[in-house]
């Protein structure tokens, strides 16, 4: 085997043949994927998700963050003989809001992924 500067095999120690250059191409593939995703959980935390229950009368909205930022309720479906249904509504929306988050960012994950990592060897 022929020697470079330093003792060394040429061609930094790795073998001939492409071995390095898939190494490379992998490693490169790595970071744009790790970029591309930086991206998506950006604008996954903007994301929001809308939802309503009762016909209408209970509105929620939640954050990328999985934080109520506005809750709306129909001033008439409020009755103080029956709170628990006003409670059930509005579990129901801000559940339904969550789960809709989740889809859009999973959505917006699996367009980076590909629906997974698809790693060769792993």
């Amino acid at each position: 085997m022929a020697k470079g500067r330093g003792g060394y095999p040429r061609g930094g120690g790795r073998a001939r043949g492409g071995g390095g250059n898939q190494m490379d191409q992998l490693m490169r593939q790595a970071q744009q994927m790790q970029e591309e995703l930086a991206k998506a959980q950006e604008e996954a935390a903007e994301m929001t998700a809308e939802s309503t229950a009762g016909g209408g009368v209970v509105r929620a909205v939640v954050s990328g963050s999985h934080q109520v930022i506005e809750l709306e309720i129909n001033p008439d479906v409020v009755d103080a003989e029956d709170v628990e249904m006003l409670q059930d509504l509005i579990s129901a929306a801000i559940n339904d809001a969550m789960r809709q988050l989740d889809e859009k960012v999973e959505a917006r994950m699996s367009q980076v992924t590909g629906g997974n990592l698809n790693i060769p060897g792993f």
